[in-house]
C-alpha cells in the first residue's frame, strides 16, 4: 500500500502560557498543504520490521524514527504483524511543516486500513498524541483549530482553495526546544479562530506567529525572506510553526513563480492550495 503523507502550515500561532509540566499552551490553525512524502508498507520479507528511507537525508536511528515509533505503538495495542516500510522524504525537516508527524500518522492510518482493524479516528488520534503534539492533526488532515499543546483539535471553516502558496525553506534549522525557550508567552488579545475567517488580505498584523520576534532576532535571514515575499505581493506571509520555513499566500500563481526566482539557491516550492 502506498500513500502520500502531506505537510501543514500554521495560520497564526499564539503562545499563551508556560505550563507547570514545562510545555506551553498555544493557539494555532493547522492547515494541510499539498507538499508530500511517499510512504509504502508491505508484509515483511523477514522476521523483523524494517524501515528504508530515500530522498532527503534522515539523521535519525531507525527505531527513533516516528514512523517506526508509530508501528511499535500499533503493535503494542493491536494485532499488527511485522512489515517493511519504505519512506521517500521530500518534505524538508526542521521547517515547521510537520513532515515526521504526518509520516507517523499515515503509518497508523495505513495499518488500520491494510489490516482492517476498524479503529475509529478518535482512538487513533489519542494514540498519535503520545508520539507528538502535531500527530493527531494528521489523523484528521483537515483545517483544525488547535489548543492545549496543539493536541486539542476542533474543525474550523477556513478555505484557501484557489490561492497559491510560496514556501521557502532556507538552509537554517531552528531547534524547537530553543524556539520555545526564547518566546515570551502572553494571553491572546483577539480570537484567532475569528481572525482567520476574515479575508486573507486582512490577516497582516492580526494573524501572527509569536515565534517570529525571537527567531528572527537570531536568524535575520528569515526576516529578510518574509519581507521579500511581502514586497512581492503576497496577501499574507508568515513563518510556519517554530520555523524555519516561510510562506506567502498569493492570488496569482505567476506572482508566486516570479518571487520564487529570487530564491535561486534555496529550497522553494509553489503549491496550489
Amino acid at each position: 500500500m502506498i500513500t502520500f503523507p502531506n505537510a501543514k502550515i500554521n495560520l497564526g500561532l499564539n503562545i499563551v502560557e508556560r505550563r507547570a509540566d514545562g510545555y506551553h499552551n498555544l493557539e494555532t490553525v493547522f492547515y494541510p498543504i499539498g507538499l508530500t512524502d511517499v510512504l509504502e508498507i508491505v508484509p515483511a520479507r523477514g522476521n523483523e520490521s524494517t524501515l528504508t528511507t530515500y530522498g532527503n537525508p534522515v539523521d535519525c536511528p531507525v527505531e527513533k524514527n516516528l514512523v517506526m515509533k508509530a508501528l511499535r505503538l500499533m503493535q503494542n495495542h493491536y494485532d499488527v504483524p511485522e512489515v517493511d516500510i519504505y519512506l521517500y522524504k521530500h518534505i524538508p525537516d526542521g521547517a515547521g511543516l510537520g513532515g515526521g508527524s504526518s509520516d507517523a500518522a499515515s503509518t497508523m492510518l495505513m495499518l488500520n486500513e491494510m489490516l482492517d482493524l476498524g479503529i475509529e479516528k478518535e482512538e487513533l488520534a489519542r494514540h498519535a498524541a503520545t508520539l507528538g503534539a502535531d500527530c493527531p492533526f494528521f489523523i484528521y488532515n483537515k483545517p483544525m483549530m488547535a489548543t492545549g499543546i496543539g493536541d486539542v483539535l476542533s474543525p474550523i471553516d477556513v478555505n484557501l482553495k484557489g490561492l497559491h502558496l510560496l514556501l521557502v525553506k532556507p538552509d537554517v534549522s531552528v531547534p524547537t526546544k530553543v524556539a520555545y525557550s526564547r518566546v515570551s508567552p502572553a494571553a491572546s488579545t483577539s480570537s484567532l479562530e475569528n481572525d482567520v475567517k476574515a479575508p486573507v488580505s486582512q490577516w497582516g498584523g492580526v494573524v501572527k506567529n509569536d515565534f517570529e520576534p525571537s527567531v528572527f532576532a537570531h536568524y535575520p535571514e528569515l526576516a529578510t525572506i518574509k519581507a521579500t515575499i511581502e514586497k512581492g505581493g503576497a496577501k499574507y506571509a508568515s513563518m510556519s510553526g517554530s520555523g524555519s520555513s516561510i510562506f506567502g499566500i498569493f492570488n496569482d500563481v505567476n506572482m508566486a513563480e516570479t518571487i520564487k526566482e529570487k530564491f535561486q539557491n534555496t529550497t522553494v516550492f509553489v503549491i496550489p492550495l
